[in-house]
């Protein structure tokens, strides 16, 4: 039978308990048992005190220890006025344990008490009139263990039976507390646990309540992150498909009408019927291309040689090659480039980045109209950043110009070419190279795509 968790550490914090409470009550008793062993031997020396000065004042008076011949009773008397807790002489009360201690002058005679017969481990308590010894009580030594006093063996018993009590009561209360607590630190992991089986289940809309900042309180709040994570990768993963879908059925669908068109004979098979097809085979294969690449990204499996790069060098040739496509279209491209910009990077990579860039500022940027790149430090990091003018995006539109497939309507629109993964592989190649690439509203009109390096530390070689 599996053995909930709950039950796991109740279990756990009931023993913890269950020791704890044992070795304090084990402890109190020791503690109680030795401290009361002291205060029998405190009370059994304070006994004699007070016994020595009431037989020194009653020596004092009668100028020797004749009265204890004259008088019998006057020891038993002389013993209450000490309170030896006597109510008479042994022999008159059964009940009462013998009251063992002798009075004997300084010459060791017996003169009151018991006759007994003193060993060396006896003690012997001096009975002194004006700082001069005139007798000694002497007493059996105390036992520890041994308590004659009934009333101090009532209150032992009673000393024992309390202490076992509340170590009862304090298990039982910790068996309380710990059930609890079990419940209330493992209700959150509970509705967790259900939560991920329902997550588990392709329920990405699941959400844990956090009720705490404590660790259970940042899990149920990764657990949320991580929910809605799924969703939109989900979510993404379909929208990818259905695009991915579309954009092979756009030039699959122009192929089968061209060549119907051709079989049927409503147009002829010329230079201009092939050019289209080639042009549409074209587009196919460079979306295929697109895809390939892309996936090689998303595995980390695009190939980089990084070596020593003059970046000012690399787009210098991106610009050039694409110069005379911006003059027919239009557009004025410049260049504004620091020197001495040496970074760590892959030039076929840098170079294909550069050119998805400035490949749709040529698309989408209106005749006459201007791009503009510049590269330079910027603080203790690198920037590079492409910009062109007029016609712009939204800002909610930015920050998805990255996203696999996306065009912004209406201005950025299947017209003008492209399948739109161009922005995501620059955003991986950006990446493998330590930098951060974002899209911004340019100060031309149109769009900047800037790419920042953060720490800039220039090859010295």
């Amino acid at each position: 039978m599996r053995t909930s968790i709950t039950f796991k550490l109740f279990l756990a914090l009931l023993a913890t308990s269950i020791v704890v409470a044992l070795a304090m009550g084990g402890a109190v008793r020791y503690s109680f048992d030795s401290g009361f062993d002291d205060y029998i031997q405190e009370r059994e020396h304070q006994r004699l005190d007070d016994l020595a000065q009431a037989l020194a004042v009653d020596y004092a008076e009668a100028g020797g220890w004749g009265f204890l011949q004259s008088d019998h009773n006057r020891w038993w008397r002389t013993l209450r006025l000490a309170r030896r807790e006597v109510q008479g002489s042994p022999a008159a009360d059964p009940r009462l344990p013998p009251f063992r201690v002798m009075l004997v002058d300084v010459d060791q005679h017996w003169l009151a008490g018991p006759r007994l017969r003193p060993g060396a481990d006896w003690r012997r308590y001096p009975v002194k009139v004006a700082d001069r010894t005139v007798g000694w009580l002497v007493s059996p030594p105390l036992v520890p263990t041994v308590i004659n006093d009934e009333i101090d063996r009532e209150f032992q018993s009673r000393q024992l039976r309390a202490t076992w009590i509340i170590v009862g009561l304090s298990v039982l209360l910790a068996a309380l507390v710990g059930l609890w607590l079990a419940r209330a630190l493992l209700g959150p992991v509970k509705r967790i646990a259900e939560a991920t089986h329902r997550l588990a289940s392709g329920d990405y809309a699941t959400r844990v309540q956090i009720g705490s900042r404590d660790e259970l309180g940042r899990l149920a709040l990764d657990f949320n992150r991580l929910a809605h994570s799924l969703g939109r990768n989900e979510r993404l993963r379909r929208e990818w498909m259905a695009d991915v879908s579309h954009e092979l059925r756009t030039p699959l669908a122009v192929l089968r009408g061209e060549i119907e068109a051709l079989q049927d004979g409503l147009r002829p098979l010329d230079v201009a019927a092939l050019a289209s097809l080639a042009h549409e085979v074209r587009q196919l294969s460079d979306l295929i291309d697109d895809l390939y690449e892309l996936s090689l990204a998303d595995a980390g499996a695009l190939n980089y040689h990084m070596q020593p790069l003059d970046l000012s060098r690399v787009v210098s040739q991106a610009v050039d090659a694409v110069r005379e496509r911006f003059v027919r279209q239009g557009l004025t491209i410049t260049t504004e480039l620091e020197d001495g910009l040496v970074i760590q990077g892959d030039e076929r990579r840098l170079s294909q980045l550069l050119s998805n860039v400035l490949e749709n500022s040529l698309r989408y940027t209106d005749a006459p109209g201007r791009v503009r790149i510049r590269a330079c430090r910027a603080g203790p990091g690198l920037m590079l950043e492409i910009a062109d003018s007029a016609p712009g995006v939204g800002p909610d539109q930015l920050p998805r110009l990255f996203d696999r497939l996306y065009r912004a309507e209406p201005s950025r629109s299947r017209a003008h070419g492209g399948a739109g993964l161009g922005l995501s592989i620059c955003r991986h190649i950006a990446q493998a190279h330590g930098a951060h690439i974002r899209a911004l509203a340019s100060d031309l009109g149109g769009v900047a795509i800037r790419l920042e390096w953060p720490v800039f530390a220039p090859d010295e070689e």
